[in-house]
């Protein structure tokens, strides 16, 4: 997993990555189902990543691993947890199991309170190993890696262990604090929690709240209902043409309208809001439509 630290590492901020998380998200849905992410309702104790510094280095290690394991709802895996000096700040060897070996950087022996957003990552990838879920090119995985870990629970480690002052710049793994904001964001609304009193940083509540501003206005997007006044007036102009908005995102967040096979009249397809799977209902006034892949129902007005 990635690194930055030090005042000569800029943190990269916005949504960069934007396209690629919300595929990953989708991908999630599709190899767990709607049923199997409900399954990671309960996200990681802040007290379970608890590690002082009087507790025994390898021992105190492993009770974090575990816990992690645990989190990310795989119990027949054991995490071997050494350290050595090298640039990243873990790794692991994906392996037939049920033991994995991860490597975490020498500097946290000392600096313990991040070691459980380290293997947060780690042990994502081994769960993603096992559902054989991946992407082709290696940023695009390590994008889902990210991904998965907040989504499904572990990942608010990874965003609590961005901090960003005068002396320091450190965040780990592969998305912007943002984007684990708007990930995280997306997770608080399907089951209903708040992860803002976990963060022990300021400036990864701010990025949190900066990604859950995102993560709302998915859920006012024409054609749902719950659209302002202006994103219904774009939406009824772009209706009269036939097209979709001229200005839209390239990240294939906005609607797209094409004829029924009929001939008849309209389509329009959008995104969900949950899980960013591309819906296609019939331009027929006030309607409600159900996601075939997360189940959400949404009022729309086509």
């Amino acid at each position: 997993m990635t690194e930055n630290r030090g005042p000569g590492s800029p943190v990269e901020h916005g949504f960069p990555h934007l396209a690629t998380v919300r595929a990953s998200i989708t991908a999630l849905f599709r190899r767990l189902s709607a049923d199997g992410i409900r399954t990671y309702d309960t996200s990681f104790a802040p007290a379970d990543a608890a590690f002082g510094a009087t507790d025994d280095l390898h021992l105190g290690a492993q009770r974090v691993a575990a816990a992690t394991v645990r989190a990310l709802r795989l119990p027949d895996a054991r995490m071997v947890v050494s350290f050595r000096v090298m640039e990243q700040a873990a790794t692991v060897e994906l392996a037939a199991g049920p033991e994995y070996f991860v490597e975490v950087n020498d500097r946290f022996r000392t600096h313990r309170r991040d070691l459980a957003a380290a293997l947060a990552h780690e042990v994502a990838h081994v769960l993603l190993h096992r559902l054989d879920l991946g992407f082709p090119g290696t940023a695009e995985n390590e994008i889902l890696t990210d991904t998965a870990a907040a989504y499904l629970g572990a990942g608010w480690l990874l965003l609590d262990a961005y901090r960003e002052d005068a002396l320091t710049h450190q965040r780990f793994g592969y998305l912007t604090p943002e984007e684990f904001g708007y990930v995280l964001a997306k997770r608080a609304a399907l089951f209903g929690e708040d992860p803002a009193p976990w963060f022990t940083s300021p400036q990864a509540y701010e990025a949190y709240v900066r990604g859950r501003a995102l993560a709302e206005r998915d859920h006012r997007r024409a054609p749902l209902t719950a659209a302002g006044p202006l994103a219904r007036r774009r939406y009824a102009k772009a209706r009269r043409a036939g097209a979709g908005p001229a200005d839209g995102p390239a990240d294939g967040s906005a609607y797209r309208f094409e004829p029924e096979a009929a001939g008849a009249g309209l389509r329009v397809s959008f995104p969900c809001p949950v899980c960013a799977q591309r819906l296609r209902v019939p331009v027929r006034g006030r309607l409600r439509a159900r996601c075939g892949l997360c189940h959400t129902v949404l009022d729309c007005t086509t």
